[in-house]
This record gives C-alpha cells, sequence and structure tokens, in this order.
C-alpha cells in the first residue's frame, strides 16, 4: 500500500475521465473555478501513454506556475485508455502532479481515500489492430493489462479507515448496467461481453472485501461510462462521473 498525505490541501474533488486534455483539466481547476488548497484525483482515462513520455513533462511545465499559485495538486488514477506502467512505476511523478499505483491511500482534507485503476475497453479490438500497424516505439493505444485486479492482502494492509474510494470502473449494482455499443462491438471481439462481467466481478469483490475488513466506506467516485448518475446502495453514496465532470468529496 501507498500512503500519500496533502496536509495542506483544504478540500478534494474528483474528475471523470479526461482523455488527455491536461491543459483543459488545469484551467477548469485554477481558473475556472477558482478552487485554492485543493486536491483534485482524476478517476482514470487519463491518457498516459498515447505520447512519448517527454510529452508529459512538457505539458506539466506549461500548468505547474498556475497549480503552485493556486496551492492545488492533481492525482491521477489509472483507467483503461492508460499505460499501467505510468501508474505502477509512478513515472510521473511531479510535486504537484502525479500517477499513482492502484491499492494507493491519500489523507487529505480529512479523507481517507483508497484508489483503485482499470477497467475493459470495449473498442480493444480496433485499438490492437490500430497498434499492430503503427508500430511506434513507446506509444500505443491499446494494453492488455488494463482491467481492474482484486488484490485481497492489499485490502487487508490498509491500516487506515477508508471513507472514500475512486475507482475508473464500478461494482456491478451500479449504472451502467451495460456500455453503451458493448453487443455491436462484441461481434468483433467474442471475449468482450464475458471480460466486461468479469470486470465488474472484481469491483464487486473489491466492495465486499472492504465491508468484510471493516472499513465504513460513505462514497465512491468513478468514471468510464461517460455520464452522470447518483445513488445510495448499501448505505454508500455512489457517484458516476461524466467526462471532465467535477465532484467534490464531502
Amino acid at each position: 500500500m501507498k500512503l500519500l498525505d496533502y496536509p495542506e490541501a483544504r478540500q478534494v474533488i474528483v474528475s471523470g475521465d479526461i482523455h488527455g486534455d491536461f491543459k483543459t483539466l488545469a484551467y477548469k481547476l485554477c481558473i475556472q473555478y477558482e478552487c485554492k488548497d485543493t486536491l483534485l484525483v482524476v478517476a482514470g482515462d487519463c491518457g498516459f501513454g498515447f505520447d512519448k513520455p517527454g510529452y508529459y513533462d512538457q505539458i506539466y511545465n506549461k500548468v505547474a506556475s498556475r497549480l503552485s499559485k493556486s496551492n492545488n495538486w492533481i492525482v491521477f488514477v489509472r483507467g483503461n485508455h492508460d499505460n499501467p506502467a505510468y501508474f505502477s512505476e509512478e513515472k510521473i511523478a511531479h510535486k504537484r502532479w502525479r500517477t499513482i499505483p492502484d491499492y494507493s491511500v491519500i489523507t487529505a482534507a480529512g479523507h481517507s481515500i483508497l484508489c483503485i485503476g482499470g477497467a475493459t475497453s470495449i473498442d480493444r479490438y480496433n485499438r490492437m489492430k490500430h497498434d499492430a500497424r503503427n508500430r511506434v516505439a513507446e506509444v500505443a493505444s491499446y494494453w492488455p493489462n488494463e482491467g481492474p485486479i482484486y488484490n485481497p492482502s492489499e485490502i487487508s494492509d490498509i491500516a487506515l479507515p477508508i471513507d472514500t474510494v475512486i475507482t475508473h470502473t464500478s461494482p456491478s449494482f451500479c449504472e451502467l448496467s451495460s456500455h453503451v455499443g458493448l453487443k455491436s462491438w462484441a461481434e468483433w471481439d467474442p471475449e468482450l461481453i464475458e471480460d466486461v462481467a468479469r470486470e465488474r466481478e472484481t469491483m464487486d469483490k473489491i466492495f465486499y472485501g472492504l465491508k468484510e475488513a471493516g472499513h465504513y466506506v460513505e462514497r465512491w467516485f468513478y468514471g468510464h461510462f461517460h455520464q452522470s448518475w447518483n445513488a445510495v446502495i448499501d448505505g454508500v453514496q455512489f457517484s458516476m462521473l461524466d467526462i471532465m465532470e467535477f465532484k467534490e468529496v464531502r
């Protein structure tokens, strides 16, 4: 378990997918909403891996002063449209802008937040074909180890009581019950429906694993489905976030 502490953060905001629109994200946080002393957590599909590594440092250098002036931080959780190595190896590790491994725990603004990434790309058939045609070192559009992982030992190692969870996809009892276009993509990818079902079952295991470990989770945020939805299920407030949608952790 990796523990990250942001003692100066006075509030935590979660964002839905951003798909590589890093500069807009920083602008929205610091200028449009005028947030200060704020930790922003992106719930996956950040866009790491589609460009060469140096590109992401260039983007950070362009927004770093804006983040510093507002005393804001941005943390990125792994999505299915991200190269997992950027997160497991923490390849982006700037003071105010970083990727984090699955099962990282963040403490900020009175919250203990568990972050777990991953999901299944329903368009992976086309992405694999694209990568096969365009063999370019260091960049891609699909990574086979993209799904979420249930790791009970990581859960048992969590020493803090978790009140908030941020993931990319969601348990099976949350919306969306089926990703738009899933059946049409499955005509080209016969294992897709089974893999998506397995993804959601994995998230169920994470949900019940946290309950069994004694964590009284109050809220759970996720993206992936490009829509908004909120509901209280089994005492937990679930919030699905649309693309670039912000929601405060209260």
